[in-house]
């Protein structure tokens, strides 16, 4: 178990709280406000950095994601210092994958050349809807002229660039998704995260959901024909789906993302951050301050990291197989094995394939197109007895 995370890779995860507006669809941790002291929170970053270092010496850092929020609000001197200290502790990889999502406004998209030079090396950008009546619906602050616009700059910056679109929108037909969608498709992209829209409790949409104001919203069939057409398209233009949600041609796969879903290790850090760690022969899952103004208080005290448990071997199989039947490549069975002290049950994986919503081929089971669409139901059978 002490080495099982080799399997995964290793990671650093980056967490920019902050954002212009605050989208309505977004439960994600990410706050509105006027002034940002950014020394004090590259500084932060930095001490973070030196702590986690300090359990984790000698590793191969494989990524670092800076994610959001809107880290394209970040200086890039705030984030050339982020990579600096992390490079100070950790080897590289030679084809270390460092990425900073980016809204498309021209201001942000005027940085990446600066962002490259900090060591950036992929963007993903928040596109969103390649509408300008959905963008204002989504509360996002650019124009469908802005977003070609800003990936044409990003293009000419990056060797590696993706965008991320989001379908079963208010009022949107099957036959809106499929021309958007080849829209996007035409633009010599390498990488899409198409993602359907959810109505989480807390946020602006699911307020509005609850008192019966966010109308247009498809039906479920609708919605399921969405996601096939996805398939489909994105397939038979190159870029099949190699997770539930995102597509690439061969090599452009995310990196950092893939560490997630491979169940690798990963140090968090930033309000909300959470991270995977192994120490020793145990898995430990790692929990930071959610409110801005107290995770930097607490770093400067003593650490930003609210929580941190060992992770029980039921626990890890449970997340093991979560992560990784979301991938095309599927799951190891011995390997889930050796983490959870369990095996699938093998009546549950020919229940399910006699189905049609798993494959089996020696040790790996993957979840077919059909399974992949009902992938609760999948791992709530899998793992029933688990």
């Amino acid at each position: 178990m002490e080495d099982d995370w080799r399997n995964g890779g290793f990671g650093l995860y980056v967490h920019w709280p902050f954002c212009e507006a605050k989208c309505p669809y977004c439960d994600f941790n990410s706050h509105v406000t006027r002034t940002i002291d950014q020394a004090r929170w590259a500084e932060a970053y930095e001490l973070e950095i030196d702590r986690y270092a300090n359990q984790t010496s000698g590793r191969v850092l494989n990524t670092i994601f800076f994610g959001g929020g809107t880290p394209s609000l970040m200086k890039p001197e705030t984030v050339a210092k982020v990579i600096e200290r992390a490079r100070h502790h950790w080897p590289f990889a030679n084809d270390i994958e460092i990425t900073l999502e980016a809204n498309p406004s021209s201001v942000e998209a005027g940085r990446f050349s600066a962002y490259r030079e900090a060591g950036v090396n992929r963007v993903s950008l928040g596109v969103q809807a390649l509408n300008d009546r959905d963008l204002r619906r989504l509360g996002r602050l650019h124009s469908v002229a802005e977003a070609k616009i800003a990936y044409d700059i990003a293009r000419t910056a990056f060797d590696r660039v993706s965008f991320d679109l989001i379908y079963a929108r208010q009022d949107q037909t099957l036959s809106d998704w499929k021309s958007e969608l080849n829209e996007a498709l035409s633009m010599a992209i390498d990488h899409l995260s198409l993602y359907q829209l959810t109505i989480e409790p807390g946020t602006a949409f699911g307020d509005r959901y609850k008192r019966g104001l966010l109308r247009g919203l498809p039906e479920d069939d609708t919605s399921a024909d969405m996601y096939h057409a996805t398939q489909e398209i994105c397939s038979a233009h190159g870029l099949p789906a190699y997770e539930v949600s995102n597509h690439a041609r061969p090599g452009a796969v995310s990196r950092h993302n893939l560490i997630y879903w491979r169940y690798g290790d990963y140090v968090g850090i930033g309000p909300g951050a959470h991270g995977r760690l192994t120490i020793g022969a145990r898995k430990l899952a790692t929990e930071t301050y959610l409110a801005p103004g107290k995770w930097l208080d607490q770093v400067f005290k003593e650490t930003g990291e609210s929580a941190r448990h060992h992770l029980s071997p039921q626990d890890m199989g449970y997340e093991h197989a979560v992560m990784g039947l979301r991938l095309s490549e599927g799951l190891s069975l011995s390997r889930h094995g050796s983490i959870s002290g369990q095996e699938i049950p093998s009546v549950a994986i020919a229940d399910l394939a006699g189905m049609g919503m798993l494959s089996q081929n020696g040790d790996r089971i993957r979840a077919t197109d059909q399974g992949r669409a009902v992938l609760n139901a999948v791992l709530g059978r899998l793992l029933a007895d688990s």
